[in-house]
């Protein structure tokens, strides 16, 4: 052979062993953590309490973007998890709050209900980080989703779960739903023999919740071979509204920190701390107590939304003639009857534009926009109530204060591959599916539209 030739030859060889050797691995498994209501200035507030190795060890030994946030708003648990998990908005993934109202029914909905099975993600309408990690490994991947509420537990594992794990409401007992396989029903029937009722305390949650975590982890041995699996958990950090909520602030983040510590320190003697990547962020929201702004002589009042929903309907009557235009209201939603409106032959389009022009004309509303929503999930009128005003609906007691103020809340990358830094760019949580699918070399959700964050 020529020698130049066996030179090219040798030399494109030594440099594909090469390239071949700094390819990226895959972490065997990913551990998708979500905190409810977590919140930045209660994190770096209460820091001198923690140990070494909770939220310390995340934030000094891991990627931290400091000004995370939604592309949406009324964010609350279940719209922030499917984002999360999705990399796309409500106007994808259908999950708009934890309840809404079904336009077929008129009757209010929990968004993991399901005749069939009861609890499931069906109403969850596109794939997940989870799901595509499913597909790409044909169904090798292990998934399991775990959290103390349903609607968590379902939402962060997909559809594609091999379980999903969490505290009944009514027997304070682990469970899960007939949507996933008898291994899954077994193991948690096991484990419930096993272990006593959670508390209902906050602290004590969080612990059961990781407790199960683990056990689950070492149980369907999660993270032990070259395929990633992926470990969905959700936590809270949601403190109470009584005087004493300074101390009981103070106990749930210490509380929090040693979970997380604990937790941390489990799947990495597990799986080995170069084999696993942490992602955590908060559900970017909070619930805040109810404020007499009035005995301080702040802006307020209260805002009817089912009185302006029947004031609407006469208007709308006033000019079309008398009939029912509005078919009802929910939490701050106004769902138009169109059916009735589509029949009569009428401009949906023009009864619209009038009833956006005849809402902003009444106390208390700032702004009324149309719905960006699937209207089988959603009203057709979103109105935002001033800061400080009270939304209460008297037919169902429905009420809260409006609030327009920011949230401070992280997204941490720490584990396998992620070098030490703080990033104060302002970016959005639906980033983190596509990360996490770059890290593990598949698919992002299938409308997740936006880049990674590294």
């Amino acid at each position: 052979m020529n020698k130049c030739l066996s030179a090219i030859i040798m030399a494109t060889l030594t440099g594909t062993t090469t390239q071949a050797q700094t390819l990226q691995v895959a972490p065997r498994l990913v551990v998708n953590i979500t905190i409810d209501q977590l919140r930045n200035d209660y994190i770096e507030h209460y820091s001198p309490l923690y140990s070494p190795n909770g939220f310390k060890k995340l934030l000094s030994k891991g990627c931290v973007y400091e000004a995370a946030n939604y592309p949406f708003e009324s964010v609350d648990r279940a719209s922030a998890i499917a984002t999360i998990v999705t990399g796309t908005t409500p106007t994808y993934h259908n999950i708009i709050s934890t309840r809404w109202l079904d336009r077929k029914t008129l009757r209010p909905v929990f968004c993991v209900d399901d005749a069939k099975y009861k609890t499931s993600p069906q109403r969850l309408s596109t794939s997940t980080i989870s799901d595509e990690l499913k597909v790409s490994s044909n169904g090798g991947s292990i998934v399991y989703g775990i959290a103390s509420q349903r609607d968590a537990a379902v939402l962060s594992a997909g559809h594609a779960a091999d379980g999903a794990f969490w505290i009944d409401e009514e027997t304070g007992s682990w469970t899960t739903s007939n949507y996933y396989g008898s291994k899954a029903q077994k193991w948690i029937q096991a484990y419930r023999n096993t272990t006593s009722k959670p508390s209902k305390e906050q602290a004590e949650q969080n612990n059961a919740v990781c407790d199960a975590a683990i056990a689950c982890l070492n149980h369907h041995a999660m993270g032990k071979d070259a395929q990633t699996d992926y470990l969905s958990i959700t936590l809270s950090a949601k403190g109470t509204q009584n005087e004493k909520w300074r101390t009981d602030f103070e106990s749930l983040y210490r509380g929090l920190d040693h979970t997380l510590a604990s937790l941390i320190e489990q799947i990495e003697k597990s799986v080995g701390n170069q084999q696993v990547l942490f992602v955590l962020t908060s559900t970017g929201y909070t619930d805040d107590p109810k404020v007499d702004y009035a005995k301080y002589r702040i802006p307020t009042g209260t805002f009817y939304i089912n009185r302006t929903a029947n004031l609407l309907n006469m208007y709308l009557g006033a000019i079309y003639g008398q009939s029912r235009y509005v078919e009802t209201c929910f939490s701050n939603q106004i769902y138009l009857n169109r059916k009735f409106i589509e029949d009569k032959l009428l401009s949906f389009e023009d009864i619209l534009s009038r009833s956006k022009d005849f809402l902003a004309q009444i106390a208390g509303i700032r702004k009324v926009s149309e719905s960006p929503y699937n209207p089988a999930v959603s009203g057709d009128l979103i109105i935002e109530v001033a800061p400080g005003w009270q939304l209460l609906n008297e037919d169902n007691q429905d009420n809260y204060i409006a609030r327009a103020s920011f949230v401070p809340f992280p997204i941490i990358l720490y584990g396998m591959g992620i070098k030490p830094q703080r990033v104060t760019t302002p970016v959005s949580v639906d980033r983190i599916a596509p990360t996490i699918a770059k890290s593990i070399q598949i698919r992002a959700p299938n409308a997740c539209k936006v880049s990674p964050l590294q």
